[in-house]
């Protein structure tokens, strides 16, 4: 069923100005929902917020449930007594791009201190916190804090590169691992506790500014993570837990090849004979984040491209049926609901879109790819219904003002231009407006469309190997009379935020 009409931002925390170079959960991310509420955009997206695998990208994390310790604000530690301040003075201010290989090195030794200062000295409202999170959550803590504390101490191998008995879960090499790193696994148990807690506490700010966040979820997971280590019965794995096959999409207009994601794929058969518990988990923990969530790939629940694990492009792949009805069915019984919304774009087939419709869950349009040959037209607001989110663009697109310096052909110039006119304030203005209002029941506009920058503020170019998920806001770019253009348009067109009910007052220890 359609959402609620809003409208809102796209910007990962990763890309708030903060010190130490990554955006967190601090000062800037409930200022950044401040100019949210002042511009009167009921909704912040973010990407995945899981901890970074390969590349450093959301997408590729290292658990499905727990939480990138990189977001937590070593600011708001310190206001706590978690961490002396004079520990983070010295971080540096830079703004620019996020550089993780500096990054990594120099935040997660002081968010580690802060957690062993906070293990060694909690107490009351602080210790039943902590204790309760660490019962709600045991179900994959206990084994995910293992897994990364196993990862960093064999130098970010590949866990199927450990010995033989950790890689293969054997119980008495996994107790001897926890007795010998108990201090590290109370360590890494914090950590995602100060999460939970700092993202909980940023969620109770929007909730009480009238601003819903959009999750994302992809559907498939990292080979190295501690699902597939935890769950190798769930996964299309060899005897030696290697991958039989693997996840992407057949060649296309845009690659000859196609492409070869390379995560493993699901064994759906005991997944549906477990009554798709896994599923259920994560979908749950995922809706307890978030108040809507994107599904990524929405096509793979209904059919995926199987690679035999062997072959190093997606050519050799072929179609094979997904879960389709039955997994969302088992979610609705367990959930109560499906707070959800389908990523399909592209090349879908007419199952998709049933399969979609059947679910009563509304799915995308991206007005960037509206300008093409007729075909495109699907994507224009003429062809909308009030089952969809419609953006400008997404984080795996060039900026508006981007694509149209370099990345647009005449006839996408001509087509645009013809559709909206020329505007004073420039092109990516024209997309905001028709976004907003258009008949979709959500409008989402990525930040760097909102401010009119170029290629150089691009997220993420898939295929591209290094360079992504880097980009930053720069401090003070969100202005009052940004805000006050942006809420009168939400006006206009019937956008403004819908109240949330009143979060209970909790004391948060993070």
């Amino acid at each position: 069923m359609p959402f609620p009409r809003a409208t809102g931002i796209l910007l990962h925390p990763t890309s708030l100005p903060a010190p130490g170079g990554i955006g967190d959960f601090g000062p800037s991310a409930y200022e950044f929902v401040d100019f949210l509420a002042s511009a009167r955009q009921g909704l912040w997206q973010v990407l995945p917020l899981g901890p970074l695998g390969y590349g450093n990208s959301p997408y590729s994390a290292t658990s499905a449930f727990a939480g990138n310790p990189l977001l937590i604000s070593l600011e708001r530690l310190a206001d706590r007594g978690w961490i002396d301040r004079s520990r983070i003075t010295h971080l540096p201010e830079s703004n620019g791009p996020v550089g993780y290989e500096a990054v990594f090195p120099r935040k997660m030794p002081l968010l580690a201190q802060a957690a062993r200062n906070f293990a060694t000295g909690m107490q009351g409202n602080a210790r039943a916190r902590f204790e309760r999170f660490c019962q709600e959550n045991a179900e994959w803590l206990d084994d995910f804090v293992l897994f990364d504390a196993l990862r960093a101490h064999y130098k970010l191998t590949n866990w199927n590169e450990w010995p033989h008995g950790l890689a293969h879960r054997e119980p008495a090499e996994l107790e001897q691992a926890r007795r010998k790193m108990a201090d590290d696994l109370v360590m890494r148990r914090v950590l995602q506790f100060a999460f939970a807690e700092q993202w909980r506490a940023l969620r109770q700010y929007c909730a009480k500014r009238s601003v819903r966040v959009v999750g994302d979820i992809a559907i498939f997971v990292n080979y190295d993570s501690a699902d597939v280590w935890m769950h190798p019965e769930l996964f299309r794995l060899d005897e030696n837990r290697n991958p039989e096959v693997v996840s992407g999409v057949p060649p296309d207009f845009f690659s000859a090849t196609g492409q070869r994601w390379g995560n493993p794929l699901y064994r759906w058969d005991v997944m549906k004979q477990q009554g798709y518990a896994w599923w259920v988990a994560r979908l749950r923990a995922v809706t307890q984040q978030c108040d809507y969530i994107r599904l990524d790939h929405f096509r793979g629940f209904a059919q995926f491209w199987e690679i035999a694990a062997s072959e190093p492009t997606a050519i050799h792949g072929h179609w094979v049926d997904g879960p389709k009805d039955d997994l969302f069915t088992k979610v609705r019984e367990a959930l109560g609901g499906l707070p959800f919304f389908a990523e399909d774009l592209g090349y879908i087939t007419p199952d998709v879109h049933a399969l979609r419709k059947r679910l009563q869950i509304p799915g995308m349009a991206v007005l960037q790819f509206g300008f093409g040959d007729t075909g495109a037209h699907m994507y224009l607001p003429q062809q909308l219904t009030p089952d969809t989110v419609v953006y400008t663009g997404t984080h795996d697109n060039d900026t508006l003002a981007g694509w149209w310096a370099t990345g647009a052909s005449d006839e996408e110039r001509r087509n645009a231009e013809a559709y909206f006119g020329r505007a004073d304030d420039g092109i990516h203005w024209s997309f905001v407006r028709a976004a907003q209002g258009s008949v979709a029941s959500l409008s989402v506009v990525p930040v760097q469309d909102v401010l009119g920058l170029g290629s150089e503020a691009r997220m993420n170019t898939p295929s591209l190997h290094g360079g992504n998920w880097r980009w930053r806001l720069q401090p003070g770019a969100l202005t009052p009379e940004l805000a006050a253009k942006l809420a009168l348009l939400a006006e206009v067109t019937d956008r403004l935020p819908q109240p949330l009910p009143d979060p209970p007052a909790e004391d948060f220890a993070a």
